[in-house]
């Protein structure tokens, strides 16, 4: 299938999944914007570069995802939005009861209000053109939940509520709203986890991955950034045009148990 014509953003986007998801939808043939809080040279670098390995445009906006006004600013910025991913992400680990509120806060604002917020302005242009794709990136932890991860868990169950009810709302315009659930995906993301989650069980690197972080992942195997890119790709696709409003899991089978 093609893209080319096709305009996407992608929120949290110079590196893991994000990167991995603008690199297939440029393969496809889309013009990508790439996003992160920073804006250093090699931000717009990046983009420069898979813009030119892929033949297609590539810039990069900076924004900061726990502000709504900058959310909204970024699709602006970008001047059309055909496919917005929203995927930025961030996470923390601990107990309720010491867990910080400042990073409740911020979990909230990044993994979730963001997304109303990139929405809310992304959809009358879609509508305008009859054509339009939101994917966000959820995970299985927006249908199950873990320990000492409170703030994304509840951040993920209310993008997969988001994810629902704008489908709903655009539902016969030409227009999807979908959400992918990823298991484990080898990211800087989940990288950042893995000391945490040797300090709270006691245990080595290589143990906490096997028996914590890929225990409930019956394939026991990572989900790869490609196979997201893939997924986000044939949602774009005349196939899914009646795809929305739902969630697609990539997780080795981790809901299904």
């Amino acid at each position: 299938m093609t893209l080319a014509g096709k305009t996407a953003i992608i929120t949290g986007s110079n590196s893991g999944i994000g990167l991995g998801v603008a690199e297939e939808l440029a393969r496809a043939g889309a013009d990508v914007v790439l996003n992160s809080f920073t804006d250093r040279a090699e931000d717009h670098a990046l983009a420069a570069d898979l813009g030119k390995r892929h033949g297609v445009k590539a810039r990069y906006i900076k924004a900061d995802m726990s502000r709504g006004d900058e959310c909204r600013a970024l699709i602006a910025a970008a001047g059309t939005c055909d496919i917005l991913v929203n995927n930025a992400g961030i996470q923390h680990v601990e107990p309720i009861e010491t867990f910080p509120p400042e990073k409740w806060d911020q979990i909230i604002a990044i993994n979730m209000t963001s997304a109303f917020h990139t929405i809310a302005a992304a959809l009358p242009g879609m509508r305008a053109r009859k054509w339009g794709r939101v994917v966000n990136i959820a995970s299985a932890h927006g249908l199950r939940a873990s320990p000492f991860k409170s703030a994304y868990v509840a951040a993920k169950h209310g993008l997969v509520g988001l994810t629902k009810t704008a489908g709903l709302e655009t539902a016969g315009q030409g227009i999807t709203c979908n959400a992918i659930c990823p298991g484990y995906v080898l990211t800087p993301l989940v990288e950042a986890q893995i000391p945490d989650q040797m300090k709270v069980h006691n245990m080595d690197r290589e143990t906490v991955i096997r028996e914590v972080m890929l225990d409930r992942q019956p394939s026991r195997q990572f989900a790869t950034v490609e196979q997201i890119g893939g997924t986000v790709v044939w949602l774009c696709s005349a196939s899914a045009d009646q795809v929305t409003a739902t969630t697609i899991s990539v997780d080795g089978g981790w809901t299904a148990q």
